[in-house]
């Protein structure tokens, strides 16, 4: 068994379900944090069954005092739709899990890190908080925010060497948070191409525990590092052609009406590692 305690906050799901269960068969002790218990019974289960040394499972957003090895925050919530579309309750619950979700976090962790001199966050960001989509503005706005909160911890925790904030950027990952966010768009809701497998970004997780590396983002996706100098560099460009290619690759044909998804309140029949698209692990 190791001796590593290991918090997953949205551990019940997609990302956060896929890092568990990497943890769990190194044989560290887990902690796995998300609102519905029935999903994390499921998810508890599983890493059981990896080989977790010991599994205990904290429902809805209650904090763990305990002390910590690594944290791996992976909650979020997600919403498609025009800013002007995408009603205001459902605006706010996409921008305070990724924000003050965070903040709310942070304050319970670094206290931990700091008594302890050591520790490891590891936060899920996305691609989203360094680059603007079309008919994604809430889901951006929480994303660009949690970067900046983020990067401001890496900055107050300077003063204590071994006490590190690692940012995770993925693009597209086939997990169920596509068909569980909300949708205001009109069409239904799909990863664009290239779909990475949750293990992939599981495994920079993973390799972040073992060798931090603050101060920086981590892409997960090929195209990441080209989409985010495209922004950045040829705006003009990238702003004509964000909204059609947006289209053609995120959107299906199929109509869909409007639908909190799971933003306001948990769909636990949806939650499992992998979405129903494939990827390309």
């Amino acid at each position: 068994m190791s001796d590593r305690v290991v918090l997953v906050v949205g551990g019940s799901s997609g990302i956060g379900r896929a890092a568990a269960q990497r943890f769990a068969a190194a044989g560290d002790r887990l902690v796995l944090m998300a609102r519905s218990d029935v999903s994390l019974a499921d998810a508890a289960d599983a890493c059981r069954a990896a080989g977790a040394g010991e599994v205990a499972v904290v429902p809805g957003n209650a904090a763990v005092r305990a002390d910590l090895d690594i944290v791996v925050h992976t909650a979020t919530a997600m919403a498609y739709g025009s800013l002007e579309a995408v009603p205001e309750d459902v605006f706010d619950a996409v921008v305070d899990t990724a924000v003050k979700g965070t903040a709310h976090l942070a304050r319970v962790v670094i206290p931990v890190f700091r008594r302890q001199r050591r520790g490891v966050l590891i936060a899920v960001n996305s691609l989203l908080g360094s680059v603007t989509v079309p008919n994604m503005g809430a889901y951006a706005v929480a994303k660009w925010g949690q970067r900046a909160a983020l990067r401001t911890m890496q900055q107050e925790v300077r003063d204590v060497p071994d006490v590190h904030v690692c940012i995770v950027s993925p693009g597209s990952i086939n997990t169920p948070i596509y068909y569980q966010a909300a949708n205001y768009g009109g069409h239904e809701a799909r990863p664009p191409w290239p779909v990475l497998s949750p293990e992939r970004a599981a495994g920079v997780i993973a390799d972040l525990a073992e060798r931090p590396r603050a101060h920086t983002s981590v892409p997960v996706g090929p195209f990441n590092p080209v989409i985010v100098a495209g922004f950045r560099l040829l705006p003009v460009v990238y702003d004509r052609l964000v909204g059609p290619l947006f289209t053609v690759a995120a959107q299906t044909r199929r109509a869909v009406e409007a639908t909190t998804g799971n933003v306001l309140h948990p769909r636990p029949a949806d939650d499992r590692v992998h979405g129903h698209w494939p990827d390309r692990s």
